[in-house]
């Protein structure tokens, strides 16, 4: 797991852990001000917009606006307690004993995202559009297919009953770090852009998952080609790369989306240390209307390590043992 160590939000509360350096955070709002008309982006040496280097999208703000939360935006303040909070939270003890506590003590392994590079955004969602930050309601379709979906995980039985029974994620083939889209988690939230004429290639920390997209004007994948990260292509608009990706599975049902999800994202550089992300999910199998959301990508400290989530899936087996184990204590 790579720990970023260097620049930290002003509302953290520190550990017993050395920094090597301490910060604040600059409060990034939903877009960054592009008001400096000195800044511009550096190009590279094939004259595109230079979008390279270790980023992160580590923040708090969540994809959907809170029920109890009426307002797009929150003050600085807020939004700076609203963090602490949730630092703290992170940084509290686990109980002795409890599934919290073998799994992950974000303190010892330095996991908890207040300890890292992190552009404070004051929205109270990263869903732009709709404008009630949150994402629209499932069509007809979407509905039986969701119920479909659950029952058919009931007919497999119980998570533990077998290994293809637990998600793609806790299977360490596929987190909502890779994406597309590509959305933050507690840590792990860590990204290096490398471009070369024809193609940008981010290299995601969560399962060392490589993204290779293509600039130069390729079609899509046949429609009968499905992949888990789905098929993606490239363009730039203006000083924006926009990458367009179809061809998911039906296995990857992002916030519970068909195999015909059609993603777009905007990745653009707006000031030195920062990128806006965007991404437009279109999905009518799915939802009733297209929704947006935005976030942040600040500069941090490389390099990126390799991630080996539960290497040799020892985790896994020991999932499942642990669960016949248990059959076997009730069955007596």
């Amino acid at each position: 797991m790579t720990r970023v160590l260097g620049i930290v939000a002003t509302f953290v509360l520190l550990t017993p852990v050395t920094l090597t350096a301490q910060a604040p955070a600059r409060v990034t709002p939903a877009v960054p001000s592009k008001t400096n008309t000195t800044w511009r982006v550096s190009r590279t040496p094939d004259g595109q917009p230079d979008l390279q280097g270790f980023w992160t999208n580590t923040t708090y703000t969540p994809l959907e606006r809170p029920k109890n939360v009426n307002k797009p935006f929150f003050t600085e303040a807020e939004a700076l307690e609203l963090a602490k909070k949730a630092a703290d939270n992170e940084e509290a003890q686990t109980e002795p004993g409890t599934i919290a506590d073998v799994h992950y003590d974000f303190t010892q392994f330095g996991l908890d995202r207040s300890q890292g590079a992190q552009a404070l955004n004051l929205r109270t969602s990263m869903i732009v559009d709709p404008p009630d930050g949150r994402i629209p309601p499932m069509t007809a379709e979407g509905q039986k297919r969701t119920t479909e979906r659950a029952e058919a995980a009931k007919r497999r039985g119980a998570a533990t009953d077998a290994v293809q029974n637990q998600s793609l994620s806790v299977r360490c083939i596929l987190m909502d770090r890779d994406g597309p889209p590509m959305l933050p988690g507690a840590y792990n939230n860590n990204y290096q852009i490398v471009q070369t004429p024809g193609y940008v290639m981010i290299l995601v920390e969560m399962l060392h998952q490589p993204r290779i997209i293509p600039l130069d004007g390729r079609s899509q994948l046949p429609q009968n080609v499905r992949q888990l990260m789905g098929s993606s292509r490239g363009h730039w608009e203006g000083d924006t790369l926009v990458v367009e990706t179809t061809n998911f599975t039906d296995k990857t049902a992002f916030q519970g989306s068909s195999a015909n999800m059609r993603l777009i994202e905007r990745f653009t550089r707006v000031a030195e240390d920062t990128i806006q992300y965007q991404f437009t999910v279109d999905d009518p199998s799915t939802w009733t209307k297209p929704w947006t959301a935005e976030l942040p990508m600040e500069k941090t400290i490389p390099p990126i390590f390799e991630h080996a989530c539960h290497e040799g899936n020892y985790g896994l087996y020991n999932t499942l043992a642990g669960a016949r184990e248990e059959e076997k204590k009730t069955s007596k």
